[in-house]
Order: structure tokens, then sequence, then C-alpha cells
């Protein structure tokens, strides 16, 4: 009997070889979409995740020194520590204004106006709350997120 052939029934006669693969053809192609298209998105994940360079904790970017001051300020906030997110708000927004309003011809203000905007509007309103005798933390948390999205258009 070769490998194709089924055995004999009880009648002696040879039945039609009837792979299982057939049955279970669906399932196998259904599973290797899903891992594919599962990658995939493992993958793009990743890539929105990407890392920036950091020394000493603050991004090599661009826009990494106001993240970085942002980030302080936020967590001062966080543990009640309101004059010295104040300060910290106070700081983010005179290097700011320093070096991407009044900077030159490579500040942002020059070379993407608009984008500028956006930002110092939501930095404008996250340090607004960082001012406020006692913010309220998911007032302060929202407007934390919105700034550093808005920081990730200009990295």
């Amino acid at each position: 009997m070769s490998a194709l052939e089924s055995p004999a029934n009880k009648k002696g006669e040879r039945e039609p070889v009837i792979f299982l693969q057939n049955k279970h053809h669906g399932m196998l192609g259904i599973l290797v979409v899903t891992l594919l298209i599962g990658g995939i998105a493992a993958n793009l994940a990743l890539a929105q995740e990407k890392r920036l360079p950091q020394t000493s904790g603050v991004d090599d970017t661009k826009m990494g020194p106001y993240r970085a001051l942002a980030q302080l300020a936020y967590e001062a906030s966080q543990k009640g520590e309101g004059p010295t997110a104040a300060k910290l708000a106070r700081v983010l927004e005179r290097t700011w204004d320093k070096a991407e309003d009044y900077g030159g011809d490579m500040a942002l203000s020059k070379t993407n106006h608009t984008l500028f905007e956006q930002i110092d509007k939501a930095m404008d309103q996250f340090i607004t709350l960082l001012q406020h005798a006692s913010p309220e933390r998911n007032a302060v948390q929202s407007a934390y997120n919105a700034y550093l999205e808005k920081l990730k258009l200009a990295d």
C-alpha cells in the first residue's frame, strides 16, 4: 500500500483517500493570516512608539528639553508640590519663548509657524493650570498629555 492509498474496508475494497489537510486547510490558512496580521500590528505599534535617543533621561531631540521640563513640572504637581510645579512651568515657558519664538532663523516660529502656534497654545494651557493654587489633577494630566502630543509633531 502506498502512502496515498487508504486501507481496504471490510469488503476488501479500497476507498478513495480523503486528505485531512483539506478539512483543516481553512483553519490553517486563518491561523497563518491571523499571525501575519498580528505581527504587522505589533511592528506598527513599535514603530509608533519609537524610542528617541536620550542622555540622562532627556530626549536628544529639538523638543526633548521642553518635554523634560514639562515632565518635571507635571510630576511636581502630582506630588502636591505646587510652588515647584509653577516655577518649572515658568522656566519651561521662558525657555520655549527664547528659543522657539525669538531664537533666530531656526526657531520653530520661523520654520513652521502653524505648528509653533499649536504647541504654544497647548503649553500655555498646561502652564496656566500649574500656576493655580490647587489645579484639578485630571485637568493637569489632560493638558500635559495634549502638550506632549503636540511636541511629538515637531520632533
